[in-house]
Protein backbone atom coordinates (compact mmCIF):
# COMPACT_ATOMS: atom_id res chain seq x y z
CA UNK A 1 0.00 0.00 0.00
CA UNK A 2 1.48 3.37 -1.39
CA UNK A 3 1.74 5.99 0.81
CA UNK A 4 2.15 10.17 -0.47
CA UNK A 5 3.85 11.67 2.49
CA UNK A 6 3.51 14.98 1.20
CA UNK A 7 0.26 15.09 2.50
CA UNK A 8 -1.56 14.82 5.66
CA UNK A 9 -0.71 15.42 9.07
CA UNK A 10 2.40 15.52 9.46
CA UNK A 11 3.01 13.77 13.34
CA UNK A 12 0.86 11.55 12.59
CA UNK A 13 2.62 10.23 9.20
CA UNK A 14 5.41 10.15 10.64
CA UNK A 15 4.85 7.99 13.70
CA UNK A 16 2.08 5.79 11.28
CA UNK A 17 5.34 5.42 8.81
CA UNK A 18 7.49 4.42 11.22
CA UNK A 19 5.72 2.47 13.83
CA UNK A 20 5.59 -0.37 10.88
CA UNK A 21 9.37 -0.08 10.13
CA UNK A 22 10.27 -0.13 14.37
CA UNK A 23 8.76 -3.47 14.02
CA UNK A 24 10.27 -4.75 10.75
CA UNK A 25 13.61 -4.58 12.11
CA UNK A 26 12.85 -5.39 16.00
CA UNK A 27 11.89 -8.74 14.04
CA UNK A 28 14.94 -8.62 11.93
CA UNK A 29 16.58 -8.39 14.90
CA UNK A 30 15.08 -11.51 16.16
CA UNK A 31 16.91 -13.58 13.78
CA UNK A 32 20.50 -12.82 15.40
CA UNK A 33 18.92 -12.52 19.12
CA UNK A 34 17.05 -16.35 19.07
CA UNK A 35 20.34 -17.25 18.03
CA UNK A 36 21.93 -15.96 20.78
CA UNK A 37 19.59 -17.17 23.64
CA UNK A 38 19.18 -20.30 22.29
CA UNK A 39 22.53 -21.10 21.59
CA UNK A 40 24.00 -19.24 25.20
CA UNK A 41 21.25 -21.99 26.99
CA UNK A 42 21.30 -25.36 25.19
CA UNK A 43 25.13 -25.25 23.80
CA UNK A 44 27.14 -22.75 26.36
CA UNK A 45 29.19 -19.78 26.74
CA UNK A 46 31.88 -20.22 24.29
CA UNK A 47 28.64 -20.39 21.82
CA UNK A 48 27.17 -17.40 22.82
CA UNK A 49 31.35 -15.71 22.75
CA UNK A 50 30.93 -17.00 19.16
CA UNK A 51 27.71 -15.87 17.91
CA UNK A 52 28.29 -12.66 19.42
CA UNK A 53 31.12 -12.18 18.21
CA UNK A 54 30.13 -13.19 14.65
CA UNK A 55 27.42 -10.70 14.84
CA UNK A 56 29.35 -7.74 15.08
CA UNK A 57 30.59 -8.93 11.76
CA UNK A 58 27.86 -9.78 10.36
CA UNK A 59 26.54 -6.74 11.16
CA UNK A 60 28.94 -4.90 9.18
CA UNK A 61 28.56 -7.04 6.16
CA UNK A 62 24.39 -6.61 5.91
CA UNK A 63 25.80 -2.50 6.74
CA UNK A 64 27.09 -2.49 3.34
CA UNK A 65 23.81 -4.07 1.27
CA UNK A 66 21.49 -2.15 3.36
CA UNK A 67 23.45 1.23 3.00
CA UNK A 68 23.02 0.35 -0.90
CA UNK A 69 19.32 0.06 -0.83
CA UNK A 70 18.39 3.09 1.66
CA UNK A 71 20.93 4.92 -0.84
CA UNK A 72 18.79 4.39 -4.10
CA UNK A 73 15.46 3.89 -2.27
CA UNK A 74 16.46 8.01 -1.18
CA UNK A 75 16.77 8.64 -4.92
CA UNK A 76 13.29 6.57 -5.36
CA UNK A 77 11.13 8.03 -2.69
CA UNK A 78 12.25 11.71 -4.44
CA UNK A 79 11.31 10.54 -7.75
CA UNK A 80 7.84 9.28 -6.23
CA UNK A 81 7.43 12.64 -4.86
CA UNK A 82 7.41 14.31 -7.94
CA UNK A 83 5.32 11.67 -9.42
CA UNK A 84 8.34 11.32 -12.06
CA UNK A 85 7.43 7.23 -13.01
CA UNK A 86 10.02 6.59 -15.49
CA UNK A 87 12.98 8.36 -13.63
CA UNK A 88 11.51 5.62 -10.48
CA UNK A 89 11.82 2.50 -12.48
CA UNK A 90 15.32 2.98 -14.41
CA UNK A 91 16.42 3.55 -11.27
CA UNK A 92 14.93 0.20 -9.88
CA UNK A 93 16.65 -1.12 -12.50
CA UNK A 94 20.03 0.16 -12.22
CA UNK A 95 20.14 -0.06 -8.48
CA UNK A 96 19.34 -3.96 -8.18
CA UNK A 97 21.72 -5.12 -10.72
CA UNK A 98 24.19 -2.94 -9.26
CA UNK A 99 23.10 -3.95 -5.70
CA UNK A 100 22.85 -7.80 -6.43
CA UNK A 101 26.05 -7.86 -8.42
CA UNK A 102 27.82 -6.24 -5.11
CA UNK A 103 26.05 -8.73 -2.96
CA UNK A 104 27.45 -11.85 -4.91
CA UNK A 105 31.16 -10.42 -4.76
CA UNK A 106 30.36 -9.87 -1.40
CA UNK A 107 29.74 -13.52 -0.90
CA UNK A 108 32.17 -14.93 -2.39
CA UNK A 109 35.08 -12.53 -0.85
CA UNK A 110 33.42 -13.53 2.83
CA UNK A 111 33.86 -17.54 1.77
CA UNK A 112 37.24 -16.93 -0.07
CA UNK A 113 38.71 -15.01 2.99
CA UNK A 114 36.96 -16.69 6.02
CA UNK A 115 40.38 -17.60 7.96
CA UNK A 116 41.69 -13.95 7.58
CA UNK A 117 38.73 -12.80 9.35
CA UNK A 118 38.62 -15.14 12.07
CA UNK A 119 42.09 -13.61 12.89
CA UNK A 120 41.55 -9.95 11.96
CA UNK A 121 38.71 -10.69 14.80
CA UNK A 122 41.32 -12.21 17.58
CA UNK A 123 39.03 -14.64 17.71
CA UNK A 124 40.20 -16.39 21.17
CA UNK A 125 41.54 -20.34 19.95
CA UNK A 126 39.01 -22.69 21.67
CA UNK A 127 36.29 -20.87 19.71
CA UNK A 128 37.97 -20.36 16.25
CA UNK A 129 36.63 -23.68 14.87
CA UNK A 130 33.14 -22.72 16.37
CA UNK A 131 32.84 -19.10 14.77
CA UNK A 132 34.24 -20.46 11.55
CA UNK A 133 31.32 -23.32 11.16
CA UNK A 134 28.94 -20.57 12.18
CA UNK A 135 30.05 -18.09 9.67
CA UNK A 136 30.39 -19.91 6.69
CA UNK A 137 26.53 -20.56 6.65
CA UNK A 138 26.11 -17.30 7.95
CA UNK A 139 27.74 -16.16 4.70
CA UNK A 140 26.08 -18.01 2.16
CA UNK A 141 22.85 -16.36 3.42
CA UNK A 142 24.01 -12.86 1.98
CA UNK A 143 21.99 -12.64 -0.93
CA UNK A 144 18.50 -13.18 1.11
CA UNK A 145 20.31 -10.67 2.99
CA UNK A 146 20.03 -8.52 0.14
CA UNK A 147 16.76 -9.24 -1.45
CA UNK A 148 15.20 -8.39 1.96
CA UNK A 149 16.60 -5.45 2.43
CA UNK A 150 16.37 -4.02 -1.09
CA UNK A 151 12.86 -4.84 -1.49
CA UNK A 152 11.87 -3.34 1.88
CA UNK A 153 13.59 -0.07 1.50
CA UNK A 154 12.08 0.18 -2.32
CA UNK A 155 8.40 -0.53 -0.66
CA UNK A 156 9.07 2.44 2.26
CA UNK A 157 10.73 4.79 -0.41
CA UNK A 158 6.51 5.19 -1.65
CA UNK A 159 5.60 5.11 1.75
CA UNK A 160 4.68 1.28 2.40
CA UNK A 161 6.00 -0.15 5.65
CA UNK A 162 3.77 -2.43 6.37
CA UNK A 163 4.58 -5.02 3.87
CA UNK A 164 7.81 -5.99 4.92
CA UNK A 165 6.49 -5.56 8.62
CA UNK A 166 4.21 -8.92 7.45
CA UNK A 167 6.79 -10.84 5.51
CA UNK A 168 9.53 -10.51 8.60
CA UNK A 169 7.32 -11.48 11.25
CA UNK A 170 6.37 -14.82 9.55
CA UNK A 171 10.39 -14.98 8.83
CA UNK A 172 11.39 -14.39 12.59
CA UNK A 173 8.91 -17.19 13.81
CA UNK A 174 10.16 -19.07 11.20
CA UNK A 175 13.75 -18.79 12.19
CA UNK A 176 12.87 -19.39 16.04
CA UNK A 177 11.13 -22.77 14.98
CA UNK A 178 14.09 -23.78 13.35
CA UNK A 179 16.50 -22.45 15.58
CA UNK A 180 14.53 -24.82 18.44
CA UNK A 181 14.08 -28.02 16.30
CA UNK A 182 17.71 -27.60 14.47
CA UNK A 183 19.58 -27.34 18.25
CA UNK A 184 17.43 -29.15 20.49
CA UNK A 185 15.68 -31.84 18.34
CA UNK A 186 18.38 -32.30 15.81
CA UNK A 187 21.81 -31.70 17.98
CA UNK A 188 23.07 -29.61 14.90
CA UNK A 189 24.84 -27.41 17.52
CA UNK A 190 26.47 -23.47 16.52
CA UNK A 191 25.07 -24.80 12.13
CA UNK A 192 21.58 -25.41 13.29
CA UNK A 193 21.61 -21.93 14.76
CA UNK A 194 22.98 -19.83 10.91
CA UNK A 195 21.21 -22.80 9.05
CA UNK A 196 18.24 -21.38 10.66
CA UNK A 197 18.70 -17.56 10.08
CA UNK A 198 19.54 -18.26 6.29
CA UNK A 199 16.47 -20.11 5.34
CA UNK A 200 14.32 -17.78 7.08
CA UNK A 201 16.30 -14.99 5.58
CA UNK A 202 15.84 -16.06 1.60
CA UNK A 203 11.97 -16.58 2.79
CA UNK A 204 11.35 -13.40 3.42
CA UNK A 205 13.47 -11.90 0.76
CA UNK A 206 11.60 -14.11 -2.01
CA UNK A 207 8.53 -13.20 -0.53
CA UNK A 208 9.02 -9.67 -0.83
CA UNK A 209 10.06 -9.48 -3.98
CA UNK A 210 7.12 -11.65 -5.23
CA UNK A 211 4.78 -9.32 -3.69
CA UNK A 212 6.86 -6.04 -5.10
CA UNK A 213 6.72 -7.63 -8.75
CA UNK A 214 2.72 -8.51 -8.16
CA UNK A 215 0.99 -5.89 -6.62
CA UNK A 216 3.19 -2.73 -7.32
CA UNK A 217 3.52 -2.62 -11.27
CA UNK A 218 4.21 0.98 -11.27
CA UNK A 219 8.06 0.55 -9.87
CA UNK A 220 8.89 -2.03 -12.23
CA UNK A 221 10.45 -1.67 -15.19
CA UNK A 222 9.34 -2.67 -18.48
CA UNK A 223 11.53 -5.20 -20.29
CA UNK A 224 12.80 -2.28 -22.58
CA UNK A 225 13.82 -0.49 -19.41
CA UNK A 226 15.55 -3.43 -17.62
CA UNK A 227 18.68 -2.54 -18.08
CA UNK A 228 22.02 -0.30 -16.32
CA UNK A 229 21.21 3.32 -17.29
CA UNK A 230 24.59 5.05 -17.87
CA UNK A 231 23.40 7.95 -16.30
CA UNK A 232 21.01 6.66 -13.38
CA UNK A 233 23.57 4.43 -12.45
CA UNK A 234 25.90 6.72 -11.84
CA UNK A 235 22.99 8.57 -9.42
CA UNK A 236 22.57 5.62 -8.32
CA UNK A 237 26.07 5.22 -7.18
CA UNK A 238 26.50 8.47 -6.15
CA UNK A 239 23.87 7.90 -3.46
CA UNK A 240 23.95 4.23 -2.32
CA UNK A 241 28.12 4.02 -2.31
CA UNK A 242 28.34 7.03 0.05
CA UNK A 243 25.12 5.36 2.06
CA UNK A 244 26.83 2.03 1.93
CA UNK A 245 30.05 3.50 3.59
CA UNK A 246 28.34 5.71 6.36
CA UNK A 247 26.94 2.34 6.87
CA UNK A 248 29.79 -0.13 6.75
CA UNK A 249 32.23 2.47 8.28
CA UNK A 250 29.90 2.96 11.36
CA UNK A 251 29.76 -0.87 11.72
CA UNK A 252 33.30 -1.22 10.67
CA UNK A 253 33.90 0.59 13.83
CA UNK A 254 32.17 -1.28 15.56
CA UNK A 255 33.75 -4.33 14.78
CA UNK A 256 37.32 -3.12 15.32
CA UNK A 257 35.86 -2.51 18.42
CA UNK A 258 34.76 -6.07 18.55
CA UNK A 259 38.27 -7.36 18.36
CA UNK A 260 39.84 -5.03 21.35
CA UNK A 261 36.66 -6.63 23.86
CA UNK A 262 37.81 -9.92 22.36
CA UNK A 263 41.45 -9.14 23.84
CA UNK A 264 39.96 -9.11 27.38
CA UNK A 265 38.27 -12.89 26.99
CA UNK A 266 35.69 -14.49 26.93
CA UNK A 267 33.64 -13.18 29.92
CA UNK A 268 34.36 -10.05 28.60
CA UNK A 269 33.10 -10.98 25.28
CA UNK A 270 29.68 -12.62 26.17
CA UNK A 271 29.07 -9.56 28.48
CA UNK A 272 29.08 -7.89 25.42
CA UNK A 273 27.43 -9.83 23.21
CA UNK A 274 24.66 -9.67 25.55
CA UNK A 275 24.78 -6.36 26.03
CA UNK A 276 25.04 -5.21 22.52
CA UNK A 277 22.05 -7.39 21.71
CA UNK A 278 19.72 -5.53 24.12
CA UNK A 279 21.53 -1.84 22.69
CA UNK A 280 20.23 -2.96 19.40
CA UNK A 281 16.85 -3.39 20.52
CA UNK A 282 16.53 -0.27 22.82
CA UNK A 283 17.90 2.29 20.05
CA UNK A 284 16.56 0.71 16.55
CA UNK A 285 13.12 2.36 16.94
CA UNK A 286 15.68 5.87 16.76
CA UNK A 287 17.44 4.33 14.11
CA UNK A 288 14.36 3.30 12.39
CA UNK A 289 12.78 6.80 13.20
CA UNK A 290 15.48 8.51 11.36
CA UNK A 291 15.07 6.22 8.61
CA UNK A 292 10.85 7.01 8.37
CA UNK A 293 12.18 10.46 8.53
CA UNK A 294 14.85 10.50 5.94
CA UNK A 295 11.59 9.25 3.28
CA UNK A 296 9.13 12.23 4.52
CA UNK A 297 12.37 14.73 3.85
CA UNK A 298 12.77 13.00 0.50
CA UNK A 299 9.22 12.88 -0.57
CA UNK A 300 8.86 16.09 -0.05
CA UNK A 301 12.04 17.85 -0.98
CA UNK A 302 10.87 15.95 -4.34
CA UNK A 303 7.45 18.14 -4.13
CA UNK A 304 9.33 21.32 -3.09
CA UNK A 305 7.38 21.77 0.10
CA UNK A 306 10.44 22.99 1.90
CA UNK A 307 8.22 24.44 4.95
CA UNK A 308 6.52 21.32 5.63
CA UNK A 309 10.34 20.03 5.72
CA UNK A 310 11.56 22.14 8.19
CA UNK A 311 7.71 21.63 10.18
CA UNK A 312 8.56 17.59 10.06
CA UNK A 313 12.31 18.27 11.04
CA UNK A 314 11.17 19.94 14.23
CA UNK A 315 8.47 17.69 14.75
CA UNK A 316 10.92 14.97 14.31
CA UNK A 317 13.56 15.90 16.96
CA UNK A 318 11.15 16.19 19.38
CA UNK A 319 9.46 12.67 18.80
CA UNK A 320 12.98 11.68 18.77
CA UNK A 321 14.47 13.13 21.64
CA UNK A 322 11.76 12.15 24.22
CA UNK A 323 11.24 8.69 23.19
CA UNK A 324 15.61 8.39 23.94
CA UNK A 325 15.12 9.71 27.68
CA UNK A 326 12.08 7.43 27.95
CA UNK A 327 14.27 4.18 26.75
CA UNK A 328 17.13 5.24 28.75
CA UNK A 329 15.50 5.27 31.97
CA UNK A 330 14.02 1.77 31.67
CA UNK A 331 17.30 0.30 30.14
CA UNK A 332 19.11 1.64 33.46
CA UNK A 333 16.24 0.48 35.78
CA UNK A 334 16.05 -3.21 34.36
CA UNK A 335 19.97 -3.72 33.41
CA UNK A 336 20.48 -6.74 35.06
CA UNK A 337 16.98 -8.39 34.33
CA UNK A 338 18.20 -7.84 30.54
CA UNK A 339 21.66 -8.95 30.69
CA UNK A 340 20.52 -12.28 32.61
CA UNK A 341 17.76 -12.95 30.13
CA UNK A 342 20.88 -14.47 27.92
CA UNK A 343 22.58 -17.35 30.49
CA UNK A 344 20.92 -19.74 32.28
CA UNK A 345 23.46 -19.47 35.13
CA UNK A 346 24.04 -16.23 36.14
CA UNK A 347 27.53 -15.41 35.97
CA UNK A 348 28.08 -12.70 38.22
CA UNK A 349 31.70 -11.22 36.06
CA UNK A 350 29.52 -11.34 33.09
CA UNK A 351 26.23 -9.94 34.61
CA UNK A 352 28.25 -6.81 36.27
CA UNK A 353 30.44 -6.10 32.97
CA UNK A 354 26.85 -6.42 31.03
CA UNK A 355 25.36 -4.35 33.14
CA UNK A 356 28.26 -1.99 33.29
CA UNK A 357 27.79 -1.61 29.43
CA UNK A 358 24.24 -1.07 29.49
CA UNK A 359 24.21 2.08 31.95
CA UNK A 360 27.02 3.57 30.84
CA UNK A 361 26.39 3.67 27.23
CA UNK A 362 22.43 3.65 27.80
CA UNK A 363 21.88 6.22 29.61
CA UNK A 364 22.21 8.78 26.34
CA UNK A 365 20.09 7.36 23.81
CA UNK A 366 18.74 10.71 22.87
CA UNK A 367 22.07 11.27 21.64
CA UNK A 368 22.19 8.62 19.11
CA UNK A 369 18.56 9.55 18.32
CA UNK A 370 19.67 12.96 17.32
CA UNK A 371 22.17 11.45 15.18
CA UNK A 372 19.91 9.48 13.18
CA UNK A 373 17.94 12.31 12.41
CA UNK A 374 21.03 13.84 10.55
CA UNK A 375 22.23 11.12 9.16
CA UNK A 376 18.63 10.49 7.57
CA UNK A 377 18.16 14.51 6.95
CA UNK A 378 21.55 14.93 4.97
CA UNK A 379 21.12 11.50 3.10
CA UNK A 380 17.71 12.73 1.89
CA UNK A 381 19.12 16.12 1.08
CA UNK A 382 21.25 14.80 -1.88
CA UNK A 383 24.67 14.95 0.82
CA UNK A 384 25.54 11.41 1.86
CA UNK A 385 29.09 12.44 2.42
CA UNK A 386 27.76 14.69 5.98
CA UNK A 387 26.38 11.76 6.84
CA UNK A 388 29.66 9.61 5.94
CA UNK A 389 31.42 12.19 7.92
CA UNK A 390 29.17 12.34 11.11
CA UNK A 391 29.73 8.48 11.33
CA UNK A 392 33.78 9.16 11.08
CA UNK A 393 33.72 11.26 13.76
CA UNK A 394 31.38 9.47 15.96
CA UNK A 395 32.90 6.00 15.24
CA UNK A 396 36.80 7.10 15.07
CA UNK A 397 36.50 8.99 18.36
CA UNK A 398 35.08 5.95 19.73
CA UNK A 399 37.51 3.97 18.49
CA UNK A 400 40.92 6.53 19.58
CA UNK A 401 39.89 6.04 23.01
CA UNK A 402 38.94 2.93 23.37
CA UNK A 403 42.69 1.89 21.53
CA UNK A 404 44.23 4.58 23.60
CA UNK A 405 42.88 4.12 26.91
CA UNK A 406 41.22 0.61 27.54
CA UNK A 407 44.61 -1.17 27.80
CA UNK A 408 45.77 1.29 30.35
CA UNK A 409 42.12 1.77 32.10
CA UNK A 410 39.96 -1.62 31.49
CA UNK A 411 37.17 -1.77 29.37
CA UNK A 412 34.85 0.31 31.15
CA UNK A 413 36.28 3.19 28.66
CA UNK A 414 35.26 1.44 25.40
CA UNK A 415 31.86 1.52 26.75
CA UNK A 416 32.22 5.29 27.59
CA UNK A 417 33.93 6.07 24.33
CA UNK A 418 30.19 5.68 22.93
CA UNK A 419 28.40 8.69 23.86
CA UNK A 420 31.45 10.46 23.83
CA UNK A 421 31.57 9.99 19.64
CA UNK A 422 27.35 10.74 19.47
CA UNK A 423 27.35 13.65 21.28
CA UNK A 424 30.86 15.33 19.12
CA UNK A 425 29.04 13.93 16.16
CA UNK A 426 25.68 15.58 17.17
CA UNK A 427 27.24 19.24 17.17
CA UNK A 428 28.83 19.05 13.99
CA UNK A 429 25.56 17.83 12.20
CA UNK A 430 23.76 20.41 14.09
CA UNK A 431 26.34 22.99 12.98
CA UNK A 432 25.96 22.27 9.10
CA UNK A 433 22.16 22.16 9.75
CA UNK A 434 21.56 25.58 10.80
CA UNK A 435 24.59 26.82 7.96
CA UNK A 436 22.67 25.08 5.69
CA UNK A 437 19.37 26.61 6.19
CA UNK A 438 20.42 30.07 6.73
CA UNK A 439 21.76 30.32 3.33
CA UNK A 440 18.15 28.49 2.07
Amino acid sequence: MQKDLTEGPIFKNLILFAIPMTLTNLLQQCYNLADTMIVGRFIGDEALAAVGSAYALMTFLTSILLGLSLGSASLIANYFGRSDYKSLRRTVASSFMIIGMLSIVLTIFAIVFIDWIIRVLNTPEEIVLMIKEYLFYIFLGLIGVFLTNYFSCLLRSVGDSVTPLVFLAISAVMNIALDLYFIISLDMGIAGAAIATIISQYFAGIALFIVTVTRNRNLIPSFSEIRMWRGDAKTVLSYSVLTSAQQSVMNFGILMVQGLVNSFGVTVMAAFAAGVKIDSFAYLPLQDFGNAYSFFISQNSGKGLRERVKKGTKTAVAISVSFGLIISLAVNVFARTLISIFFSDANEAILDAGVGYLRMEGSFYALIGILMLCYGYFRADGKPSVSLLLTVISLGLRVAISYAFAPLLGYAIIWLSIPVGWALADLTGFILYMKKNRKA
